[in-house]
């Protein structure tokens, strides 16, 4: 399951000019760009006296004001890029991870009208057109086998990293502490002695009986990472995209525009390449 990454034991890898990595230092520039100059506004304006704002950048400042010194040096606090790095950590987990899922999910969905009319079925059965309901949406079992399967398929992060803190043996050869690992998460959902001859295909019924028994190995399946640094905001994440898809079934059927080209390109993270051109069509009541 882990395989040494050539990108971390050869750091020097991530500096090679290569189309991906110039991308990549772009966007992270330009990300870093945005968010030190709306650190820099919140922090003059905290200067001036003004209140914070309730929210995750806010309380960090605040929080950042109150560990520091008469002299105004940071005692406990996190500096400006601890801070910037805690917002693009909040964003891409949060929100962008989220909106991919969700990209693929109606993607899928549309190449598979079955499936599409089986999850509104569901979705009508429990809800009719009314408004959600947090229970209801915890029951749902088709929809949560669906952001399964696409979650196997086109997982938003396509590979975590671990670091080994002290000397440790792995498939038979003992590592030296420091070392980084990768767990590349978009290959073994592709393995077939793991899931399968059908591991290419669109099949959700895999986890009917939950993702403990959808493949041979129950470690297999980890979009949202793996044992104690697994991904804190799983269940959020998964609450908001039932939530937004069962909106999205209740009032549109949809499909594929002719102009689609299934192209899932990963920069950071996996996602169409050119965009989902989809149709969205009004159910009527």
């Amino acid at each position: 399951m882990y395989w040494l990454c050539n990108g971390h034991a050869m750091p020097f890898f991530r500096s090679f000019p290569t189309k991906n990595n110039r991308r990549m230092h772009q966007i992270n520039n330009e990300i870093e760009s945005i968010l030190r100059g709306i650190i820099a506004k919140r922090m003059h304006a905290i200067h001036e006296g003004e209140s914070t704002k309730d929210d995750l950048l806010g309380l960090l400042l605040e929080s950042n004001m109150s560990d520091t010194d008469e002299n105004g040096q940071s005692t406990l606090g996190m500096s400006a890029d601890e801070v910037m790095e805690e917002c693009k950590l909040f964003y891409f987990a949060g929100m962008e991870t989220t909106s991919i899922l969700l990209t693929w999910t109606m993607i899928v969905l549309s190449m598979h009208p079955e499936w599409q009319d089986r999850a509104r079925e569901e979705v009508l059965g429990l809800f009719g057109k009314h408004k959600l309901e947090y229970e209801g949406v915890n029951r749902l079992k088709i929809v949560t086998m669906i952001l399964y399967e696409v979650l196997r398929l086109y997982p938003p992060a396509t590979v975590f990293t671990r670091k080994t803190y002290k000397k440790i043996e792995i498939g038979g050869i003992m590592y030296p502490a420091g070392v980084m690992f990768e767990m590349p998460v978009l290959y073994i959902p592709h393995d077939t002695d793991i899931w399968g001859e059908d591991v290419h295909e669109f099949n959700p019924d895999r986890f009917a009986e939950g993702i403990s028994k959808a493949s041979k190995d129950p470690g297999a399946f980890f979009p949202f990472g793996w044992g104690p640094r697994i991904c804190i905001g799983q269940n959020f994440a998964l609450l908001e995209a039932k939530m937004a898809l069962c909106m999205i079934l209740q009032r549109f059927e949809f499909e594929l525009a002719p102009s689609y080209t299934h192209t899932p390109h990963s920069v950071m993270m996996l996602r169409p390449m050119h965009g989902a051109q989809i149709r969205l069509h009004t159910i009527s009541s």
